[in-house]
């Protein structure tokens, strides 16, 4: 890292673990997504706090997929998550399963049975609940909990025959009925699901419980540091009580606060709502926190993990602003991004005194950042295209660009001076005429004429029609997921704002899918799947200032 900074609390249990010689000094972290959606932004905060512990100390990380619910997961979930993760720039030491030891976890089922710390029970979900107790009142055991072992051993093996219906009975582990912590309260370990598993097939009709199959499979794997978010806390006791009775590796749950950002939901089961109901294109909707939608959005690897580096790890879920994201996305692309001539929204400008058959070719500085960017050429004619905004036929104070006498300095060319304009019957301007200053060329000045404003243009003979869409935030307010009501009422209506012909300079139409430029005065844009030969599509990516920030002053 470029900057010293102090350890998290994580990097210091494991440097006193790697003191102590627990483990052998050796760290071996996890990354365990169930494939039930798409990875979002939370993820990624996770996956480089795993993948980079293991980095700095010297250790692996493995990629365990937690495939214990056939009803919700599938393939596609699985191939997302491998490509997001390489994207981000990290490599799994081993691609594992939790189905790899249904077996296994079959057996230490059966172990804990025989130690008559697990039972079958036929009780109904409510009847389960209601005999749980509450937090502040002991639970009581239903009739099933004083079944011999040998009984819950010959059911337990039926269940897994395929013998009952799915919900007829599940496999409960003999804990404590008073504890304050609901989870010890005879939790769940097995559930009966008749359905096909995208790895196993039709072999099982049983399935793992979380909590029974999380904590075991990490033992299973040996793994010296397991890393959950804050939500998990109550979980942690159960998870190391079954590691104790069943005498296997004793894997550890350490607990950080997850990611909650603004303007956005990180809840998986909102995600799909908004997909399924078509409320955004996909889930690589470039609107989506998911790490396929900032991809396409046209987020680099480099910039969401510099993201997750500033916001740390804590031990108190707080709030980040989605700003930081775009904070470092600028700062990445300000450095790189060459600087192009794109007007999303054209009105003729005529130099009446540049000769009308006449190209020059000027040079353009590719990226006054980086210091050999290089040049291109830009083709320069008598008509041209200009932003409509940067004329006003009745110029406001301080206003430095083109209006009725007013001069501007045309990028990379010369000065012009407004001197008539032409409106059609709407009273819509469509030509602007203008006279410029032969000696006021770019880089070489002898007019001695200074003006305050510099605008962007494109030549009308050279200039190419392209797709523009202009993203902004999911949501209008802050935190759409804490608000009274439907989530999806404070979805933001100008979320997404499309510019069907857009004109581009000549050198963008040898851009490819996923390259990115900085659009002169309108923001940093990449080129989006869409694209085709005929039309390229840009996406934006972020604007040069937060303008956000403005509008969370005026409110």
């Amino acid at each position: 890292m470029s900057e010293e900074r102090s350890l998290n609390f994580i990097e210091q249990i494991i440097e006193e673990d790697i003191a102590a010689g627990t483990h052998g000094g050796r760290v071996l972290t996890r990354f365990p997504p169930e494939p039930n959606g798409y990875l979002h932004i939370g993820h990624a905060k996770s996956i480089c706090l795993n993948f980079s512990l293991a980095q700095k100390y010297g250790g692996k990380t493995n990629l365990r997929f937690d495939d214990t619910n056939p009803v919700k997961e599938d393939v596609e979930y699985v191939d997302s998550i491998k490509e997001d993760i390489k994207w981000l720039g990290f490599e799994w030491a081993q691609e594992l399963y939790a189905s790899d030891y249904f077996e296994q976890l079959y057996q230490f089922a059966v172990q804990l049975i025989e130690k008559d710390l697990a039972y079958v029970d036929e009780a109904t979900p409510e009847q389960i609940a209601a005999a749980k107790g509450s937090p502040t009142v002991p639970g009581t055991p239903t009739p099933a909990r004083s079944r011999s072992i040998a009984d819950n051993l010959d059911l337990f093996a039926r269940m897994r025959k395929g013998e009952f219906k799915d919900g007829e009975k599940v496999l409960r582990a003999k804990g404590d009925l008073a504890s304050p912590n609901m989870h010890l309260r005879d939790p769940l370990m097995y559930r009966i699901k008749h359905a096909h598993h995208h790895r196993t097939g039709d072999a099982w009709c049983i399935y793992p419980m979380y909590d029974f199959a999380h904590g075991q499979s990490d033992s299973i794997e040996q793994i010296t540091h397991s890393i959950c978010t804050l939500e998990f806390i109550p979980h942690r006791p159960l998870y190391d009580w079954f590691i104790a009775q069943l005498g296997i590796f004793p894997s550890h749950q350490y607990e950080f606060a997850r990611l909650n950002m603004s303007y956005t939901i990180m809840s998986k089961r909102k995600l799909i709502q908004l997909v399924q109901e078509g409320h955004v294109r996909g889930w690589d909707d470039p609107r989506m926190p998911t790490i396929s939608g900032l991809r396409r959005r046209g987020f680099t690897p480099a910039s969401v993990r510099m993201f997750c580096e500033r916001i740390g790890v804590q031990k108190r879920d707080n709030l980040i602003d989605f700003s930081l994201l775009e904070f470092c996305i600028r700062e990445e692309l300000n450095k790189t991004a060459p600087r192009v001539m794109a007007v999303l929204d054209p009105v003729k400008v005529v130099i009446t005194n540049y000769p009308a058959d006449k190209v020059e070719i000027l040079q353009a500085e590719n990226n006054p950042e980086e210091e050999n960017s290089g040049t291109r050429e830009v083709p320069f004619s008598n008509t041209l295209y200009i932003e409509r905004e940067d004329f006003m036929e009745v110029p406001a104070k301080k206003f430095f660009r083109l209006g009725p006498g007013l001069a501007v300095r045309l990028k990379y060319a010369y000065v012009v001076q407004c001197e008539t304009f032409e409106k059609d019957a709407s009273g819509n301007i469509t030509t602007i005429f203008c006279r410029y200053l032969p000696e006021s060329k770019s880089g070489n000045d002898t007019s001695g004429l200074s003006v305050k404003g510099t605008i962007h243009w494109v030549s009308a003979a050279h200039a190419h029609q392209a797709e523009v869409r202009l993203y902004d935030r999911l949501f209008s307010v802050a935190e759409p997921g804490n608000e009274e009501g439907d989530f999806k009422s404070f979805l933001n209506p100008d979320s997404l704002q499309v510019v069907e012909n857009a004109l581009i300079e000549p050198a963008l139409t040898k851009a490819r899918a996923g390259d990115r430029f900085q659009f002169l005065r309108k923001g940093y844009f990449t080129v989006d799947v869409d694209s085709s030969p005929e039309k390229l599509v840009f996406n934006r990516i972020v604007t040069l200032k937060d303008t956000w920030a403005k509008e969370t002053k005026k409110s």
